[in-house]
C-alpha cells in the first residue's frame, strides 16, 4: 500500500505558536511566567476563556470554559484582558522570521503559518529542514522573547505537517513521511485529525470508520458516495496520503462583526450606538480588502423570541460607514426587544471602490474622497483615531478581538 502514499521529499512547514496569547503575556510580564494564566474578552466571571497557558492547562483548564468555573480548578489562575496590540506584533514578527526561508508562506491563522519550501532558493531547500525548524525556534525566542515557544511540523502537504506539529506539545518538532505515516495515525483519534470533529466522526462511525488507518485504508469511492457524499470524499483520500489538496484561497464573501451587550436592557439608543461601532468595524475591514457591497443583514439575539433578523439588497454597491449604518439602522426598527447580542454582516461583495460612483453625483464623489482621507488618517494614528461622534465612549465596550481563523485584517 506504501506506494499510494507521496514519497516526495516533506518540504511543508507548519509552525504553531504555543497558547499564543498566554504565551505572548508571559513574555511581556516576567512575573507570570511558570504561573497559570487565562486571557479573556472580557473581565467577568461569566466570561469565556480564549486562551490558557500550558500551566493552566495542566490543572484541566480549557479553552471555552467559564472563569468561574476555571477558578475553581485553579483558585490562583490570573485573568487577563486580551491585548491584540501585542499579539499582532508577534504575529507580524512571526512571519518576518518565517519569510527569510521562502516567499511562498501563509498565515493560517494569528498564531500558525505554513513555509512551502518548494518555492525558495537552493541553498535553503537544500538544507536538512529539521535543522531549518530548531533555527526557527531559537529566532522566535532571539527576536521576540525567551518565553516563546512553538511546535514545528514537517511534511509533504499541509495537513500532514499541521498534524505533526501536534504530536509533542509544547516545543515539539515532528516529521511525518510516507515511512512513518502508518506508524503516526494509529496513535491518534479520528477527532485529532484536523476537520474531524464529533459530526464527521458519526460519518465515519456509521461505515466502520473508527480509526485514522481505518480512514486511511478506505478507498475513494466510499468516502466519496457513503461517507462525504461529495468531492471531499476523494480530497480526503489524498490528503491523508500526504497529496496536496489545501493550498487554495477562497475570495472574501461576507464582512460581519458581532457584540454580546455588557448589560441587559440597555436603552434602545444605547444599543444603536454599539450598532453603529460595529458598522464602523465592518466597513473598514470591508475597504481593507478593496471590496464594496451590496447587501446588509443585521441580528439580534433575545430572550423574548430567540433569533431574530433583517436584511436589505441595494440596486448599487456601498461602501461607507455612513451608507452602512443608514441600513443598518433602518433595518434595526423592527427588532423585538430584549436583546442581549447584535451584530451585522455585509455580503454580495464585489472589488474595488467603483469609479464610475462619481457618474452618480458629486456627492458619492465627496464621499468617497472622504472616506479615504478618515481611512488614511485611521491607518496612520490608530484605529478609531477619526470615528463618528455618535460612538463616542463605545470603544470602552465595544472593543476589538482578535480573530483566531483568519489573518486578513491583521
Amino acid at each position: 500500500m506504501i506506494e499510494y502514499y507521496n514519497a516526495e521529499r516533506p518540504l511543508i512547514m507548519h509552525i504553531d505558536l504555543n497558547s499564543c496569547f498566554a504565551t505572548v503575556e508571559q513574555q511581556a510580564r516576567p512575573m507570570l511566567r511558570d504561573r497559570p494564566v487565562a486571557i479573556v474578552n472580557r473581565r467577568t466571571e461569566s466570561t469565556s476563556i480564549v486562551t490558557a497557558s500550558y500551566e493552566a492547562k495542566a490543572f484541566g483548564v480549557k479553552v471555552g470554559m467559564r472563569v468561574k468555573d476555571a477558578k475553581r480548578l485553579v483558585p490562583g489562575l490570573v485573568t487577563l484582558e486580551s491585548d491584540p496590540a501585542k499579539y499582532r506584533y508577534v504575529y507580524h514578527k512571526m512571519m518576518s522570521i518565517m519569510k527569510r526561508y521562502s516567499p511562498h508562506i501563509t498565515m493560517k491563522s494569528i498564531d500558525e503559518g505554513v513555509i512551502d519550501f518548494h518555492v525558495t532558493t537552493d541553498i535553503i531547500r537544500d538544507r536538512d529542514l529539521v535543522d531549518v525548524g530548531h533555527e526557527m525556534k531559537l529566532r522566535l525566542r532571539q527576536e521576540i522573547g525567551r518565553a516563546m515557544r512553538c511546535n514545528v511540523g514537517i511534511s509533504t502537504n499541509r495537513f500532514l505537517a499541521k498534524t505533526a506539529a501536534s504530536l509533542h506539545k509544547p516545543d515539539g518538532l515532528d516529521i511525518i513521511d510516507h515511512t512513518n505515516l502508518r506508524q503516526v495515525l494509529t496513535g491518534l483519534k479520528l477527532t485529532d485529525l484536523t476537520g474531524i470533529a464529533k459530526h464527521n466522526e458519526h460519518r465515519l462511525n456509521a461505515v466502520g470508520i473508527y480509526t485514522p488507518i481505518d480512514f486511511l485504508d478506505t478507498d475513494a469511492h466510499t468516502l466519496h458516495t457513503m461517507v462525504f457524499k461529495s468531492i471531499l470524499g476523494e480530497q480526503w483520500h489524498q490528503r491523508l496520503r500526504g497529496h496536496e489538496v489545501d493550498d487554495v484561497t477562497h475570495d472574501l464573501k461576507t464582512v460581519g462583526r458581532q457584540y454580546v451587550l455588557e448589560a441587559k436592557n440597555l436603552p434602545h439608543a444605547l444599543i444603536l450606538q454599539r450598532l453603529h461601532h460595529l458598522c464602523e468595524s465592518v466597513g473598514a475591514k470591508l475597504r481593507s480588502q478593496g471590496k464594496q457591497a451590496r447587501g446588509v443583514l443585521v441580528y439580534a439575539k433575545t430572550t423574548e423570541r430567540g433569533y431574530w433578523h433583517a436584511r436589505h439588497m441595494c440596486e448599487l454597491p456601498f461602501f461607507s460607514n455612513g451608507a452602512i449604518y443608514a441600513q443598518a439602522s433602518m433595518l434595526f426598527a423592527g427588532v423585538p426587544a430584549g436583546i442581549y447580542e447584535i451584530g451585522i454582516s455585509c455580503y454580495e461583495l464585489n472589488d474595488g471602490v467603483d469609479d464610475q460612483l462619481s457618474l452618480f453625483g458629486d456627492s458619492l464623489a465627496r464621499e468617497q474622497q472622504v472616506t479615504e482621507v478618515i481611512d488614511s488618517i485611521n491607518k496612520r494614528f490608530g484605529d478609531r483615531t477619526i470615528h463618528a461622534a455618535d460612538t463616542l465612549g463605545t470603544g470602552t465596550h465595544v472593543k476589538q478581538k482578535i480573530p483566531f481563523g483568519s489573518t486578513r485584517y491583521l
